[in-house]
């Protein structure tokens, strides 16, 4: 979701990112934080028209926001790959202010996936000082040396053609995205609802990406090429109470279409998504209209992380079974979680990525 969801994607909680560089302002909490209260802070409202660019870049009045960045990629050889730069920011307080006085933190996550190894490393940093932000236009996000950084010609999108940098401490990317579709407003125009009780966030994503460049592996510079997908979501507490993670998809069909997909675990399971035509037109996919069946779990970390699903869309005659490139694709970090890309087949072939919360 990556979301991001932002962590839907994180997309894990960016309210963590507070918890990890000022504990003694937050309570302790995992995702389940995300269906905290968010008194004084900004909620989003249906209705609401998204703007461009204005709404790439940051929104402090609101508690929670990612920038989720996917691609599956292949080399020369037909080897797979999946990479993830996602950057969160997260308010401790609503309002804004300057230098360290700001409460705005930045936290960035980057994975690099192969079928034998996965790689994450992360980045934490204060806003007001010039460590990380983001602005949208010129579209520039950072976190250190970490950026995704416009390219787009003049009138065009921002998110059009983006230069894409991370690393860690045993591997790098440098990747070049160039978008061959439109934006796609997810939800009812960008009013993503994430519970039965209404709590929602606003979403949209970019899911016609090309994607070139290199990867830096131990073994050596790889160069690749493939898809990607971005996410944008913002909110102050898209999650119910009971909500502890969630199960979310992005699918690139080879025929040309895509889905996104999630489902939201607690007392109930809630699910949503878009079905996405080849030209961006998008359907809003209602909840229970999506449906996620484990059918393998995998031992990571001492849980039992379900890997392989089927996943099905009954008014789009979807019936597919999900096979990640890596099963071990963890995300051991600060909030662990499992975030990799996957081949399916079935009704439809094709490749995506998955990223699950809360286990």
């Amino acid at each position: 979701m990556q979301h991001s969801v932002a962590n839907q994607a994180i997309r894990a909680t960016a309210l963590a990112v507070g918890v990890a560089l000022a504990p003694t302002s937050l309570p302790a909490q995992g995702f389940a934080g995300l269906g905290t209260d968010a008194e004084g802070f900004a909620t989003p409202q249906r209705g609401t028209t998204l703007q461009f660019p204005a709404d790439h870049g940051p929104h402090p009045e609101y508690r929670i926001e990612w920038w989720y960045l996917t691609a599956t990629l292949s080399d020369a050889e037909g080897q797979d790959y999946g990479v993830q730069w996602t950057l969160f920011r997260s308010a401790l307080a609503p309002q804004e202010d300057e230098g360290w006085d700001s409460p705005q933190v930045w936290m960035g996550h980057a994975g690099l996936t192969t079928a034998e190894q996965h790689f994450s490393a992360e980045r934490f940093a204060r806003g007001g000082i010039g460590q990380a932000g983001v602005t949208a236009d010129p579209f520039v996000a950072h976190i250190d040396d970490w950026h995704m950084t416009s390219h787009s010609a003049n009138g065009a999108d921002a998110l059009d053609h983006l230069q894409v940098h991370a690393r860690g401490s045993d591997f790098s990317y440098d990747l070049e995205f160039v978008a061959e579709g439109p934006l796609v407003l997810q939800g009812n125009a960008g009013y993503s609802v994430k519970s039965p009780d209404g709590q929602a966030s606003y979403y949209y994503s970019q899911p016609f990406f090309t994607v070139s460049g290199t990867l830096d592996l131990p073994d050596g510079p790889v160069e690749v090429t493939g898809h990607g997908w971005l996410d944008r979501e913002w909110s102050s507490q898209p999650l119910a109470e009971d909500q502890a993670g969630w199960d979310w998809v992005s699918l690139s069909f080879d025929d040309g279409h895509r889905m996104m997909g999630f489902q939201l675990r607690g007392t109930e399971v809630f699910t949503a998504g878009t079905w996405i035509t080849p030209d961006g037109t998008p359907t809003p996919l209602p909840d229970g209209a999506v449906q996620f069946t484990p059918l393998h779990h995998t031992p990571i970390d001492g849980r039992d992380v379900p890997t392989h699903w089927r996943i099905e869309l009954p008014e789009k005659d979807l019936s597919i079974e999900t096979e990640p490139l890596n099963p071990a694709a963890w995300m051991d970090l600060s909030i662990s979680y499992w975030e990799g890309p996957l081949r399916f087949d079935g009704s439809h072939s094709g490749r995506g990525y998955l990223e699950m919360t809360g286990y």
